[in-house]
């Protein structure tokens, strides 16, 4: 959360440098390394006569933050690896829906979001702060879990590719791994550092050519994805067979990162001004939108055991 200034008003419809939007952007995964009382306080350029906002956001983020995510890093870690092992023994249990090939990619998935969390659980509780490479590196890499988890489960929602590893299975693994890789840049480019702050989700402009595209993706593959496939899934007799014989386990990955996805479609409204923003929005949004981004961040803990759950059940 970079300290914020008092504004100055800008012109009706426009938005200052230094006004809500990078008030708001900056404080999901962004910290400071000051505790002080004064970077909770800033003036919003509604209108010349705007009363000043108070947004305790940041002070709660850099308590709860770090033990929040050494603990789900600490569950994905021990999910997946109890997840990895059940694969190994018992490679005759795993078939589709919920098959070897398709169940081990998930894993590799969840643990490559994990990966990160240590350094920034340790980053944000001492104040750490990452260079711009580093940080887009982060983002790179969550991201290209994210997206690439979303295809597999997306395809593994939609045909039997996944139902044995073959030359077949391996071309899409490819596509897929790949492709959600490039999809990912854009994240990449979108986020980094801004002054007095470390690892941000995003340090461009609302309307900035790398963040519009990877708003686009993200909501392409985060919302109207699972959307598309659930009503897909309930008009047609096979996809509901197979939703019922447990390929609807791998879902909880939509249900967990869905809240987020609204999130940031709101978080755009306000900032393109579709939507007016209140005092009361700037203080409440943050809250929000961190917690549906920790409610997504969770799926790196939860969606191995329930993979592993539900296949003994």
């Amino acid at each position: 959360c970079p300290p914020p200034h008092p504004q100055t008003p800008s012109a009706p419809g426009t938005t200052s440098s230094l006004d809500l939007e990078e008030l708001m952007s900056n404080s999901s995964f962004g910290y400071s390394d000051s505790d002080s009382d004064d970077r909770n306080f800033t003036f919003l350029d509604y209108d010349a006569d705007t009363a000043p906002c108070h947004n305790h956001f940041c002070p709660l983020f850099r308590r709860v933050a770090p033990p929040f995510l050494a603990a789900t890093c600490a569950m994905a870690a021990l999910g997946t690896a109890a997840l990895l092992v059940a694969l190994a023994k018992r490679p005759q249990a795993w078939q589709w829906p919920q098959s070897r090939a398709l169940v081990a990619q998930l894993a590799l998935g969840t643990g490559l979001f994990a990966a990160p969390l240590p350094a920034l659980a340790a980053g944000i509780a001492w104040g750490w702060h990452l260079g711009v490479g580093l940080c887009r590196l982060t983002h790179l890499l969550w991201h290209w879990s994210l997206f690439a988890q979303a295809l597999l489960v997306g395809s593994g929602s939609w045909g039997t590719t996944w139902a044995r590893w073959d030359p077949r299975s391996r071309r899409l693994a490819v596509v897929v791994w790949v492709g959600a890789l490039l999809l990912a840049v854009p994240a990449a480019l979108a986020g980094g550092t801004v002054a007095g702050t470390s690892c941000v989700r995003r340090s461009v402009g609302i309307l900035s050519p790398a963040y519009l595209l990877h708003l686009t993706l993200f909501l392409g593959f985060l919302l109207l994805l699972p959307t598309g496939l659930l009503v897909a899934t309930l008009a047609v007799p096979p996809r509901r067979e197979s939703w019922q014989k447990g390929s609807s386990a791998s879902w909880v990955f939509f249900g967990l990162w869905a809240p987020y996805g609204v999130g940031l479609a709101v978080e755009f409204l306000l900032h393109a001004r579709l939507l007016e923003p209140t005092c009361g929005t700037f203080e409440r949004f943050d809250h929000a939108l961190g917690l549906s981004e920790g409610l997504g961040v969770l799926h790196c803990g939860l969606a191995p055991p329930v993979l592993l759950l539900t296949r003994l059940c």
